[in-house]
């Protein structure tokens, strides 16, 4: 029989919904050992202003490793204060030698530890999503060189519009991952902060040494140092969700654009390794355009549940804040796994140009009726021209001919232009207004901001 596993759900489902490294980040234990190196840099901190002495801070950062602590724990004990960081503080400080015990948290509320921690886990996994959207935008921009010339039918509201390019769709979604790395790379950077705080936001029990603690511990954390302490004021959590949102709806864009030309009926995309069905196994299923799908149609939830926790109370708040640790972890993870996934996905990815070819012919031409009336208005006015050319369109519907064929043999259309107007007219590749210059500048824009 085999070995009974627990109950929790990610031990089936997790695998699905995150990578190893981006799991790995905002597991348990990442997030311990990130409170962890909080405590270690306030040590460190308060020793460089002579807070405390340089042996303590010492001693303290030499026990701030998460193997020494019980994760588990640490966890069940959180219940009794709703924080794990006083099981935490209790554990380190038992830990450490006589000297030091005193100046562990020294200053510290819960809420300091938690907030920064945060913001290191984040950063950790802010650096592999912004790899995995900038490798994906590679590709992009790549799959948009390529096939710049590859014309295919544009869809509105699901039906054929215009001609397009493929080169000319893979530049939409290269610059809209080129914005969302641009996005992220700021949260990143720049709107990542420490927090230090103490109790009510004034750092009373440092003195006037404060100030200067916060800043040591951001150079330590390599963290903003911000104006005033953030504990209600959650705009830094706000803005880092709006920026993983952003992202994952980008993502998801992709992900679904590739699922509807995968279909068997459209047949336009495929992917590298299309996955299998139980019962059905013709099938070749887009598994990680699906699986991008899954994850980010969850992403805006859990926006929404980190926005709704940005109301607090006075000071300090009394459930919101808390509301935040888990959604924020889950967005990390799941934007994690979708990035990893179109990475993948947009590697392998096959292009079908014959496909493509064949449905863009699918209605005789008729999605090249803009382009006919326009030499036609010259002539005949707008009004009579486009009346002219809907009514070829019908009859080109009606007899089963092509929109060229009805306006080569109607005479209206004669008098007004020659054959090789008619042809130049309703040729596809000829109606690409400025795909080819926008692909330029989507490619363009990428270079620059991979090499700036």
């Amino acid at each position: 029989m085999a070995k009974q596993s627990s109950s929790r759900s990610d031990d089936l489902f997790g695998p699905m919904f995150g990578t190893p490294a981006a799991a790995e980040r905002t597991s348990g234990s990442a997030w311990l050992q990130a409170m962890l190196r909080f405590e270690a840099a306030l040590a460190s901190a308060q020793a460089g202003a002579g807070v405390i002495p340089v042996s303590a801070a010492e001693e303290i950062a030499r026990h701030c490793r998460v193997e020494l602590f019980d994760v588990g724990s640490i966890a069940e004990r959180a219940v009794s204060s709703a924080t794990p960081v006083i099981a935490l503080v209790r554990d380190l400080t038992a830990l450490v030698g006589a000297e030091a015990k005193p100046h562990v948290h020294r200053g510290a509320t819960s809420q300091d530890v938690i907030d920064t921690a945060a913001m290191l886990v984040a950063r950790d996994v802010l650096d592999l999503v912004i790899a995995d959207l900038r490798a994906a935008a590679g590709e992009c921009a790549r799959l948009a060189e390529r096939h710049r010339h590859t014309v295919m039918i544009a869809r509105s509201l699901l039906q054929q519009a215009l001609p397009t390019t493929f080169g000319c769709r893979c530049a939409g979604w290269l610059t809209a991952l080129d914005e969302a790395v641009t996005a992220l790379s700021r949260i990143r950077d720049e709107r990542l902060a420490v927090q230090l705080g103490g109790a009510a936001g004034t750092l009373a029990s440092l003195g006037t040494d404060g100030v200067r603690v916060v800043g040591l511990l951001a150079a330590e954390l390599r963290l903003a140092e911000p104006v005033v302490p953030w504990h209600t004021d959650r705009t830094r959590v706000a803005e880092l969700a709006g920026a993983l949102g952003a992202a994952a709806g980008v993502l998801g864009k992709i992900a679904l654009d590739v699922e509807l030309h995968a279909q068997t009926e459209v047949g336009e995309l495929a992917e590298g390794k299309a996955g299998g069905s139980s019962a059905m196994p013709h099938k070749q299923n887009p598994v990680s355009a699906v699986l991008i799908t899954a994850a980010t149609r969850r992403a805006p939830g859990l926006v929404a549940t980190l926005l709704s926790a940005m109301p607090q109370e006075y000071e300090r708040a009394a459930g919101a804040w808390q509301s935040e640790w888990e959604p924020l972890t889950d967005l990390l993870r799941l934007v994690g796994a979708a990035a990893a996934q179109a990475r993948r996905l947009l590697a392998e990815l096959r292009v079908h140009p014959e496909k493509m070819a064949a449905n863009l012919a699918l209605t005789g031409g008729l999605v090249m009726a803009e382009s006919a009336a326009g030499p036609l208005m010259a002539g005949l006015g707008r009004t009579e021209a486009q009346d002219l050319v809907a009514r070829l369109c019908r009859r080109a519907v009606q007899e089963g001919t092509t929109l060229r064929a009805e306006l080569l043999a109607d005479p209206q259309v004669k008098a007004v232009l020659s054959e090789a107007d008619v042809v130049a007219a309703t040729e596809p590749a000829d109606y690409l207004g400025s795909a080819p210059a926008f692909i330029d500048r989507a490619l363009a824009a990428h270079a620059e901001l991979e090499n700036p």
